[in-house]
């Protein structure tokens, strides 16, 4: 049977103003960094329903019976505040149950959940993805700073596999090209550091309850996780890899 993920995130929408001489005018495009991780995942079988950035504020789920619908929850390039403030609360001042303890909660029964890295991940760009001081700082398998957390490698930097007798070992080779950047995280003392980045944590993992929890530090997409790494033939592997590795966790 197909392993079902929900990927929150990894989109974005820009705005350009153009200038031309005395005049000046606007563009609006949407963006995605998700289709290659998408795409990599389907060639082992493992369905992902991806939600936009733009809708998690609306649309994420709120109970744990809503997150059962999947296997396995990404989270990736979305801060806390779209998790944290659906419009029912910022535009009506309404409560609203909280999104992040249901999820917390269905990982403690079972579920699986990874949070990979970008600017609005972890604690992120001006630490304005703010996880450090939200629910899932007591699931995730990694401490987070207060503080602006990227790392930025415009030369590159090596993943390396340290726990060599972990399943998800074998799948960090040599031979992965190098990542361009990451979120720098600290392990939990009952964490299992699998991968390194530099002299950072890359793929850490975890048990909360009866779940997993997992985090990829670097991005599923560029500018991080650069088109050679995309185009690698151990990119689907790996993440298809850490994805069956969460799946798991509630039938053990």
């Amino acid at each position: 049977m197909s392993i079902k993920v929900l990927l929150a995130g990894e989109t974005w929408i820009s705005q350009s103003t153009h200038f031309k001489g005395f005049d000046s005018f606007s563009s609006v495009t949407y963006h995605s960094g998700a289709d290659a991780y998408i795409a990599a995942l389907a060639t082992f079988d493992i369905s992902v329903t991806h939600m936009p950035a733009h809708d998690v504020p609306q649309d994420f789920p709120k109970t744990v019976a809503e997150c059962q619908k999947f296997d396995v929850i990404v989270l990736s390039d979305i801060g806390a505040n779209s998790l944290q403030l659906p419009p029912e609360t910022w535009l009506h001042g309404q409560a609203s149950p909280s999104r992040l303890d249901a999820l917390n909660e269905w990982v403690h029964a079972g579920g699986g959940l990874m949070m990979a890295g970008g600017y609005l991940s972890f604690q992120g760009f001006q630490a304005r993805a703010n996880f450090a001081r939200s629910p899932l700082a007591t699931s995730l398998p990694v401490t987070m700073s207060d503080f602006d957390d990227r790392v930025e490698c415009s030369a590159g930097e090596k993943a390396r596999a340290v726990d060599t007798s972990h399943e998800l070992a074998a799948l960090v080779t040599s031979e992965a090209p190098n990542l361009l950047g990451y979120n720098r995280v600290f392990a939990k003392d009952e964490a299992e550091v699998v991968a390194t980045v530099g002299e950072d944590v890359l793929i850490a993992t975890g048990s909360y309850g009866s779940g997993r929890t997992l985090v990829w530090t670097s991005d599923i997409g560029p500018h991080w996780c650069p088109q050679e790494f995309l185009d690698w033939s151990g990119f689907a592997p790996l993440m298809a890899g850490m994805i069956t590795h969460l799946a798991n966790g509630a039938s053990e």
